[in-house]
C-alpha cells in the first residue's frame, strides 16, 4: 500500500500521481522507495504500454525534502543521498516502457530531474523548470548536470544550472525540454491522449526503439549501427511485425498484440 503515491491503471497506461501535497510533492526516502518498488514491478509487467508520472495541479515536485539533508553533512552520507535519487531516476529512464510525466506549476530540484528522466515531458501553462541549488551552495546532484546537457544542450544547462533561475513553460518548449504546452485545464487530458497513441503501437518495437535512442547517447557510431541491426534481427519473427507488414499490404488498421 502506497502513502506517498497514488497509483492507478487505465487499459495499457499506468499512472503515479506523487501524492505528498502537504510537503508540496518533495522525496522523502518513503516516496523513493516506493517509487522505486513501483518501477521494479511496472518494468515487467507486459500488459502496461506506457506510464504516466504526474504531480498535483500548483505542485509538480518541489525535490528533494529538506529535512533529510540534515543527514548529509559528511561527503560519504551526501554521496549516497545523491546516488539514491540518480538510480532512482534511471528506473524511470530505463522503464521499458516509454515514460511521460505531465507538469503543473513548479518543478525544481529533484521534481525537475525526474521530469528529465522521462522520455517525454508535457507542460501546462502554468508549469516552471529550475534547478536552484546553486542558490543554498549546491549543485544538482540527481543527474540534472548529465541530462539536462544531453537534452538542451550546454549553453543552456549551463545558463539553467549556474544561476538557479527557474524558467516558465513556453521557454521550455522553446529550448526543447518539453514537447508541447498546453493550458492547465488540459495537460492531463492531453498527456493521456499521447500515452494511449503510444499504448496502441507494436509493445517490442516501441521498447526497442527507446532502448536504442537511449544506448546512441553511449556508444559510438559503429557499435550503435552494429546493436540496432542486432536488434531488428531480434524483433523479425514478431507477430505484430507480421501484422503490420500485412494490414499494409491489405490497405487497413493493423491488430497489435503487443508479441
Amino acid at each position: 500500500m502506497n502513502e506517498t503515491l497514488i497509483y492507478r491503471e487505465d487499459g495499457a497506461v499506468a499512472t503515479i500521481q506523487l501524492n505528498r501535497l502537504q510537503k508540496k510533492n518533495s522525496f522523502n526516502a518513503q516516496m523513493r522507495q516506493e517509487m522505486e518498488n513501483l518501477l521494479h514491478d511496472l518494468a515487467r509487467k507486459a500488459a502496461i504500454r506506457a506510464v504516466v508520472i504526474t504531480g498535483g495541479d500548483e505542485i509538480f515536485c518541489a525535490g528533494a525534502d529538506i529535512a533529510e539533508m540534515e543527514g548529509t553533512s559528511s561527503a560519504e552520507a551526501a554521496y549516497q543521498h545523491a546516488r539514491e535519487f540518480q538510480l532512482l531516476f534511471d528506473q524511470v529512464e530505463s522503464l521499458p516502457q516509454p515514460a511521460i510525466v505531465a507538469v503543473s506549476g513548479w518543478a525544481l530540484g529533484g521534481g525537475c530531474e525526474l521530469a528529465l528522466a522521462a522520455d517525454f515531458r508535457i507542460a501546462s501553462e502554468t508549469a516552471r523548470f529550475g534547478l536552484p541549488e546553486i542558490k543554498i551552495g549546491a549543485f544538482p546532484g540527481g543527474g540534472g548536470t548529465q541530462r539536462l546537457t544531453r537534452l538542451i544542450g550546454v549553453a543552456k544547462a549551463k545558463e539553467m544550472i549556474l544561476t538557479g533561475d527557474p524558467i516558465a513553460a513556453q521557454e521550455a518548449l522553446a529550448i526543447g525540454l518539453v514537447m508541447k504546452v498546453t493550458s492547465k485545464e488540459k495537460y492531463l487530458e492531453e498527456t493521456n491522449s499521447f500515452a494511449a497513441k503510444l499504448a496502441a503501437l507494436p509493445r517490442l518495437a516501441l521498447q526497442a526503439s527507446k532502448m536504442l535512442i537511449n544506448r546512441s547517447q553511449e556508444v559510438d557510431l559503429a557499435t550503435g549501427l552494429e546493436l540496432e541491426a542486432r536488434t531488428f534481427g531480434g524483433i523479425a519473427h514478431t507477430r505484430d511485425l507480421a501484422e503490420g507488414t500485412k494490414a499494409f499490404l491489405e490497405k487497413r488498421k493493423p491488430n497489435f498484440t503487443g508479441y
